[in-house]
């Protein structure tokens, strides 16, 4: 009887001390037993007093991923100053390290090869004797990737000796000549796109970022994007939809067994680079290929939902995949949709990014109106059925934590600082973010995390945005975490298992392009991205890019038709030299990118305290 006595009092205590929280702090009952039990995740489309979809507010993550609140005072002591400038200083530094090191033990250890083995220090390259290994072979092409992806990571932190010293051996040792296979997507984000920024900071007039210039250049990496393009290219032929295949050969083209299935992500993601080539050469063809695929599968969403599933077949147009979301699939989709807005000014980009920006408010958003207040759980962005509308799973997955960043470049920032406290509360839980993690069961569904950059990309927006500096303290933790767990012998290491912190030999290319960069420019406040005066934009792969009016000029807007488009590919074939090429470099600004000043004002401190509730730090 005893112990009957003793469970009761505890229960009692319990309910006491939820009542003093309720009094005292105001937390009320969805602080308390509800929140600990999350299985009834508003599976309704909520919506405001105009029928429209409600906006998000701070919700009160941390507590349901396992945080306390510990009061009031020390969220003051802790965020309400300014983040000290020696320690900011501190962190940048030790961004940089980061990228150093990995940086040198790649070039020390793995180049030529595409990419570094930071436990056994050795390079790798595409895996020759299992053509099946698509998680190696769709993004190593055996062309230095490693050293391609990072040039303008180099750039923007300054070292223009090395910048220099990497581009020339670019245009000295790499080829695309070569007999791999490689996933359109990957190629075209991590190589062409950062050929295009590294070419743009060399013939960049105003030099922001120091004497970047190189010696004798004759538009080589301009040349260099033109022949990868022009490889890519067979991807768009002899498919019924214009939806390209995932894969070509470099040498031969498509290969005779190729997929007839791709996703919308990778086939809908490329017409950033291809828009920026197209219009540095004045040829519009490849601007052309990539504005049909995205048409192709715009034409495609649900009548009833307008969304679009994840995977689609590019002869039949139908899909195959339907499940709607935010990550792995489609992500970068709608990303692109408006980024290719921003960069070029076509108005039915921003068109189809606002259409499908209001059905993702309609169907993906759960939960209650506002993230502060009202009843019901906090708002999240689920999986569900393309067509219905129907959650699908219950899992999200890592690249959802890109989101936020987009929603700061449209100014829906209150949703962005909702959105961000989920995905970090999960970072404070484990220490990095896990592949996929399943939001009812409150636990990891995929356990590694190889090294992404997309909640390093959001916390950078949103303190650009806010400039609060709660984002300077999530990045410091970042960076910490980073450190303390994925640091090895040569370099930083993919997490196999985000709870027991094993490691995976292998340092993918975007941790140097992205993840260190958005870090280092988080504490970095005076670098010229942010003080030359001149409007920059990243692509979906954190390469830069100058926003200005020479890239909104097309002279080929009226041949975006259907028709005479396989002949635009077809005549493409031929291969011009350096000297053969129109460029256009880019020198004046941008006023129809969106205001900045609209995100300047600093966060109230009852959102951050809120935010801190969420995470478990105080």
């Amino acid at each position: 009887m005893q112990w009957r006595a003793l469970v009761l009092g505890l229960v009692l205590l319990r309910l006491g001390l939820h009542g003093v929280l309720w009094l005292v702090f105001g937390l009320g009952p969805s602080m308390g037993f509800y929140q600990r039990f999350p299985l009834s995740f508003g599976f309704h489309r909520l919506r405001g007093s105009d029928g429209r979809p409600g906006v998000c507010g701070p919700a009160h993550w941390g507590y349901v991923l396992g945080g306390r609140d510990r009061g009031r005072d020390e969220y003051e002591k802790r965020y309400s100053g300014a983040f000290p400038p020696q320690l900011r200083a501190q962190m940048r530094d030790l961004a940089r390290g980061m990228f150093v090191f990995g940086y040198d033990n790649y070039m020390a250890h793995a180049f030529p090869q595409d990419e570094l083995n930071p436990i056994h220090c050795r390079g790798r390259g595409p895996d020759r004797g299992d053509p099946s290994n698509l998680n190696i072979n769709d993004v190593l092409g055996n062309y230095s990737l490693t050293l391609v992806d990072a040039l303008d990571t180099l750039a923007i932190m300054g070292n223009s000796s090395e910048f220099q010293k990497a581009v020339k051996l670019v245009i000295n040792t790499v080829s695309f000549d070569k007999d791999s296979t490689v996933q359109v997507f990957e190629a075209t984000i991590r190589v062409l796109g950062s050929l295009l920024s590294a070419h743009r900071i060399i013939t960049d007039s105003k030099q922001p970022f120091g004497d970047m210039t190189i010696k004798d250049y004759d538009n080589e990496l301009l040349h260099m994007a033109h022949d990868l393009a022009v490889r890519l290219l067979p991807a768009f032929e002899n498919t019924k939809t214009g939806i390209p295949y995932p894969r070509v050969n470099l040498k031969t083209g498509v290969p005779p067994d190729s997929n007839n299935e791709t996703c919308t992500a990778g086939a809908g993601s490329l017409l950033v680079e291809f828009g920026i080539l197209s219009r540095l050469l004045g040829d519009s063809t490849f601007e052309w290929v990539a504005r049909r695929a995205v048409k192709a599968l715009w034409n495609l969403r649900s009548n009833d939902t307008g969304l679009l599933g994840n995977v689609v077949n590019i002869q039949t147009g139908h899909w195959v995949g339907k499940q709607s979301g935010l990550g792995a699939g489609l992500d970068s989709f709608y990303e692109y949709l408006l980024k290719s807005y921003i960069l070029f000014g076509e108005k039915e980009d921003l068109e189809m990014f606002n259409a499908a920006y209001q059905s993702i408010q309609n169907y993906l958003r759960r939960g209650r109106e506002a993230c502060n207040e009202g009843e019901g759980d906090p708002p999240l962005y689920v999986n569900v059925n393309m067509f219905s509308g129907q959650l699908m799973n219950t899992w999200i997955d890592s690249l959802q934590a890109f989101f936020p960043g987009l929603q700061v470049l449209i100014g829906d920032v209150e949703d962005a600082i909702c959105l961000h406290a989920f995905y970090y509360a999960i970072w404070k839980r484990y220490g990095a973010l896990p592949e996929r993690y399943n939001w009812q069961l409150q636990a990891p569904d995929v356990l590694f995390y190889p090294l992404r950059p997309e909640l390093v990309e959001s916390t950078y927006l949103l303190y650009q945005a806010t400039k609060n500096p709660f984002y300077l303290h999530v990045g410091m933790d970042i960076l910490q975490s980073l450190e303390k767990y994925t640091k090895a012998k040569c370099g930083y290491a993919t997490l196999h298992h985000v709870i027991d912190k094993s490691k995976e030999d292998r340092m993918e290319s975007f941790f140097l392009s992205e993840t260190c960069k958005y870090l280092y420019l988080l504490f970095d406040e005076e670098n010229p991205v942010h003080k030359s005066g001149t409007r920059y934009m990243f692509t979906t792969e954190g390469h830069i890019v100058s926003v200005d009016e020479h890239l909104r000029e097309s002279p080929w807007k009226e041949f975006f038709s259907e028709e005479g488009g396989q002949d635009q590919v077809e005549k493409s074939v031929h291969r011009p030299k350096s000297h053969e090429l129109k460029v256009i470099n880019s020198s004046s600004n941008c006023n129809r990118v969106p205001d900045e000043r609209r995100y300047s004002l600093p966060l109230k401190s009852i959102y951050m305290r809120q935010i801190d509730q969420m995470v478990g730090l105080i």
